[in-house]
């Protein structure tokens, strides 16, 4: 069976019930990951910091499926894309700048995890392993915890269409349709895994095409379409909390930069291509619908810009002088005290 399109999930326009607070709110989020993700570059290139991996391009499907979530309460297991998830749940700047400098401040681990291993213990963001795809089956077995527990607590997991070649996305999914889990699997599919196109990474033409082999909807939708990915996320985490099961969902997007700051996306895609993605970069075409919608102003988008830059700004001298792990630290508390 095919999956299904966003009109055939979806049962309430969740969009239409936003107020305009919440707009700018999303357009805020989505511009902040942007800017901060810009400056990552930076520093990288400035030979300030060692490595960086962008969320550039999937702003859109992320902030959607936060702003779907209750911060705090549902659970996110990230992947390294994550930057405007993250920051939509609650996370600061700081947060997400302090880790790429390695710093004992880091709430992910301490200065001890890669950048982009994001984690918080007060948002519920759990902080997952490098190789791809783990992050999946430790989604499904926590929703099995909530559903022990009688909580209606709703996990969401993403990853990349390079990551369903994995058996831990294979193995996940079948747990979680066998006990109809409250989670939702969220595949940003940006159709590059690293180099690998996603014509060579399987053999249907979606992922979501999978989702009825683990007795679960497959839904596809625009990826770069925020209120598009907010009424589907809206529609999947209303269905896992009243025990409808989980669901899986593809959106369809793009990065218009190379995979990480070791890449060069040169080598396997054209820049013709890249040129055509970037003219439906996901903020532009959100402000634009706000503005016609007279829910923005010119004067609203350049002071959000100037908050924006200051936030960053501040991100950024803080965590340089910010102090890095001492030594006698380095066996704690990964494994407990020796």
């Amino acid at each position: 069976m095919a999956a299904l399109l966003p009109d055939q999930f979806v049962t309430h326009d969740y969009a239409g019930d936003l107020s305009s607070d919440q707009l700018l709110a999303m357009l805020e989020s989505m511009v902040l990951s942007r800017k901060l993700d810009e400056r990552m570059w930076v520093l990288n290139r400035q030979g300030k910091v060692p490595f960086h991996i962008s969320g550039m391009g999937h702003e859109a499907c992320q902030v959607g499926m936060a702003f779907a979530m209750r911060p705090g309460y549902d659970w996110l297991h990230p992947y390294y894309r994550d930057i405007a998830f993250n920051l939509a749940l609650g996370a600061t700047p700081t947060d997400l700048m302090l880790p790429l400098f390695g710093k004992a401040e880091d709430p992910s681990s301490g200065g001890r995890q890669m950048p982009a291993h994001f984690g918080n213990r007060k948002l519920r963001i759990v902080s997952g392993s490098s190789p791809v795809a783990t992050q999946i089956p430790q989604a499904a077995g926590m929703a099995f915890a909530a559903k022990l527990r009688g909580l209606d607590e709703v996990v969401v997991t993403c990853f990349g269409e390079g990551s369903t070649s994995q058996g831990d996305f294979h193995e996940g999914l079948n747990w979680a349709g066998i006990h109809k889990l409250a989670v939702i699997f969220l595949c940003q599919n940006n159709q590059y895994a690293i180099s690998v196109p996603m014509s060579k990474q399987m053999a249907v033409e979606n992922v979501a095409d999978r989702g009825y082999a683990y007795g679960m909807p497959g839904v596809i939708y625009d990826g770069n379409d925020l209120l598009e990915a907010y009424n589907v996320s809206a529609e999947a985490v209303a269905r896992a909390r009243r025990g409808g099961g989980p669901t899986l969902l593809e959106a369809k997007t793009y990065r218009p930069v190379p995979h990480s700051s070791d890449d060069d996306d040169r080598s396997y895609r054209s820049r013709e291509e890249v040129e055509e993605w970037k003219h439906k970069d996901p903020i532009q075409r959100f402000e634009k619908t706000l503005l016609a919608r007279g829910a923005l102003t010119a004067a609203q988008r350049d002071e959000m810009a100037a908050r924006v830059a200051a936030s960053v700004d501040a991100a950024t001298e803080y965590s340089m002088a910010a102090a890095y792990p001492k030594p006698e630290d380095a066996l704690f508390p990964v494994f407990g005290r020796m």
